[in-house]
């Protein structure tokens, strides 16, 4: 029995192994593919469970969408090896940091040559790098290289294709194999399968990278960026779309206007997007219209589309809906990302296998949904179940991240070499909060803190406020002091106020300053200091301010004790603004077709003068807005305010404004106070005067070219402590000495 049963089982084996070698092409390829079936339909972004789309697709629909045959992410991964040989590339194994030990984080561009071709998106961005204060025109100074030639777009059916690259850089002296260098791309492979190639081995080069596939991805190496058009401007861009907040939802749930690709990647997800259109509050429309061959390839549903498509306004659509869908295009990117962002639209993502931009940094959560492309049918009903202050939420913070990392190249340029110089620094790397909340990971500066609690933006969300205590920071510029001075007065006023914790006098004189003896005795310590070089250093971080809040003052401000103690406590209420007693304004001048700078008191103001203002500092760390004036800014700007001495008044302002998105603060009535001799001669209509005027206008508009936008607010809110006159005991009240003046 054993013996028969012995047969048995050989026979039917040397059948079924004659079978696979003889016979078994088809019974293999079943065999590899039931081994792979599962991980593809993990990995691969494409429709693979049709079965949910058959309440609304006839069968033979679904048959043959025109997509090439699948391709295995092991498959993209063989190819994506083949090309980037330092797959396993990590900042300890192929990023040198002795280069940035010296000099820190220093960035060198290749040199340009006459004659090599250049896009415009990627001249932008060798723009941005330039006029950043990371930029060095020393390679021995550098931490990080950015090659000239441009990389951006590697499809080699394309214009803007560079041929050759490989050659190229092989023969550049500091290319060590792509070691400390930087690349970036918009645009990898071609038709008809859109790999990741570009054309040339990368080496062991960071690449900053669109449409990142996840598997290609090296976390911790590689920055994935959006797709951005050539149109993206340079700096500034325009603001979000979001001006009312409520009501929560619009008149659309779920939006989508774009190309329907009848052949090819990316045909699948595009192609159903017409099963969950209602025409109600779901809109979903596609046009088989784009390329030159597409009515060869047009199917039963071409015209129809086209017809529908042309009904509604695209912009509209964004405006007036509340999710908008991101289906991937050819790759994984698509414009319509940062569109959708900028829109307050919140992003509904269908692109699976997408390294979202800057994911190490950003929360994408907060302001995006992801989807799930072979879950397509389920998208209705889900964004229908998201709350409406959770839509609120995800609204606020698409406009966040839009103005603080994608509204211009110059930004997103920036976050990436900040994401970069975090790795190199972890000690004084920002922590994922900064990123997502304000300031923003390009205004939480490392250097100022590490911290929370020491922005001022973070003290009502801790449940704490700013300390009792401020440092007033006196600028003197008269050669001699005496006891008639207004120096001398101001000082003993300030000195008596019950914030005070000491004075800086800032010498900026050519003379030595007076003896110790010559100066007046004060409530409080003062010192005096010597001004650095150049007409910025008002706003150095110096070690001596020990105190959350600057008084800055003019030599000549004329204030009293009371005034003082009033600012400080409307301060201490709004820490983040620039809290203080003159104004002035901005407006657009139609007519010279520039803005405009006034003195003239009105209501309405955008600006208050550091001759008489408080604004956030902090100790023990380096001054916040202080540093961030000397260290992030680059020379352009701070250079113009030493060639124009009236100008540092107006970048300061143009710099809290930008952080923080509001106006500055003005305390007490005009009429109350005292305007130095200074201030009524620049007010007035005399030479003197109108020059200074003058001067600050034209600061107001280079400022304005270099920023890239207008980020002054205007404001016709006051804060006074005493509105009107009353019946209340002048004794009674806490600031009677202002109901005097």
């Amino acid at each position: 029995m054993q013996t028969r049963k012995k047969y048995i089982f050989l026979t039917f084996l040397a059948s079924w192994l004659l079978l696979f070698f003889f016979g078994g092409d088809q019974l293999r390829r079943f065999t590899f593919f039931s081994s792979k079936k599962t991980e593809t339909l993990r990995n691969w972004p494409h429709w693979t469970d049709r079965s949910l789309l058959q309440s609304f697709a006839d069968a033979e629909e679904l048959e043959g969408d025109g997509d090439p045959p699948l391709q295995s992410p092991t498959a993209r991964r063989a190819a994506w090896l083949n090309v980037y040989k330092n797959s396993r590339c990590r900042m300890e194994t192929c990023f040198d940091f002795s280069r940035c030990e010296k000099h820190g984080f220093k960035v060198f561009v290749y040199p340009w040559e006459k004659g090599d071709p250049m896009s415009d998106a990627y001249r932008k961005i060798l723009t941005s790098i330039e006029k950043s204060h990371y930029y060095t025109p020393n390679p021995e100074e550098a931490c990080l290289f950015v090659l000239n030639i441009d990389t951006l777009d590697r499809d080699h059916l394309s214009a803007q294709y560079v041929h050759g690259i490989n050659d190229k850089i092989q023969g550049f002296p500091l290319w060590n194999d792509g070691r400390n260098h930087l690349i970036f791309n918009l645009y990898s492979g071609t038709w008809p399968n859109y790999t990741e190639d570009l054309g040339f081995d990368i080496g062991q080069a960071i690449l900053a990278k669109a449409s990142f596939y996840t598997e290609n991805f090296r976390p911790g190496f590689d920055v994935s960026i959006p797709l951005f058009s050539k149109d993206h401007p340079q700096k500034g861009g325009e603001r979000g779309w979001l001006q009312n907040l409520m009501p929560p939802k619009k008149k659309y749930l779920l939006v989508f206007k774009g190309k329907r690709y009848l052949t090819g990647i990316g045909s699948s997800t595009r192609n159903a997007l017409h099963h969950i259109h209602n025409g109600k509050d779901i809109i979903s429309l596609t046009t088989c219209k784009h390329g030159r061959d597409w009515e060869k390839h047009k199917d039963t549903r071409c015209d129809k589309d086209n017809i529908d498509y042309g009904k509604f306004d695209y912009r509209e659509l964004l405006h007036n809906s509340t999710f908008c869908i991101v289906p991937r295009g050819r790759r994984l990117g698509s414009f319509r990302f940062l569109e959708a962002l900028q829109a307050a639209c919140v992003p509904v993502l269908l692109s699976n296998g997408w390294e979202l931009p800057f994911s190490e940094a950003i929360d994408w959560g907060r302001a995006a949904v992801v989807g799930d492309e072979r879950l397509l049918l389920q998208i209705p009903s889900a964004v229908r179940c998201v709350a409406p202050e959770r839509i609120l939420a995800l609204r606020q913070q698409t406009q966040f991240l839009w103005d603080a990392y994608f509204s211009s190249v110059d930004k997103i340029v920036r976050a990436t070499l900040e994401i970069v110089k975090d790795r190199l620094f972890p000690h004084r790397s920002r922590a994922r909060i900064f990123w997502n909340a304000l300031p923003g990971g390009l205004l939480a500066l490392p250097d100022f803190s590490t911290r929370r609690g020491d922005f001022p933006f973070y003290h009502p969300q801790q449940g704490s406020s700013p300390s009792d205590k401020f440092t007033a920071l006196v600028r003197a510029v008269c050669p001699v002091v005496s006891l008639s001075q207004p120096l001398r007065r101001l000082l003993q006023a300030v000195s008596t106020s019950r914030h005070c914790a000491q004075i800086l006098v800032l010498w900026s004189c050519e003379k030595p300053p007076p003896p110790r003896g010559k100066w007046p005795q004060t409530a409080v310590p003062l010192t005096v200091i010597r001004g650095r070089t150049g007409l910025s250093d008002r706003f150095f971080p110096y070690p001596d301010i020990r105190t959350d809040a600057v008084l800055s003052l003019d030599e000549h401000t004329n204030l009293s004790t009371s005034e003082v103690d009033f600012a400080f406590v409307v301060w201490r209420a709004f820490p983040e603004r620039i809290v203080g007693f003159p104004t002035r304004s901005h407006f657009w001048d139609a007519g010279q077709r520039r803005w405009g700078y006034t003195s003239r008191r009105t209501n309405e103001f955008s600006m208050v003068l550091t001759a008489a203002a408080f604004y956030h500092s902090l100790a023990p760390s380096p001054r916040y807005y202080h540093n961030l004036y000397t260290s992030s800014l680059p020379a352009a700007p701070r250079g113009l305010v030493d060639r124009l001495a009236t100008c540092e008044d107006v970048l300061m302002n143009f710099l809290v404004a930008a952080v923080t998105k509001l106006p500055p603060i003005k305390v007490t009535q005009w009429k109350q106070h005292r305007e130095p001799v200074g201030q009524q001669v620049e007010d007035t209509a005399a030479s003197a005067g109108a020059l200074r005027s003058s001067q600050r206008q034209d600061c107001l508009n280079q400022l304005v070219d270099w920023f890239g936008y207008m980020p002054l607010v205007s404001s016709q809110l006051r804060l006074d402590p005493v509105l009107f006159k009353d019946q209340v005991s002048i004794l009674r009240k806490k600031y009677r000495h202002l109901e005097r003046l």
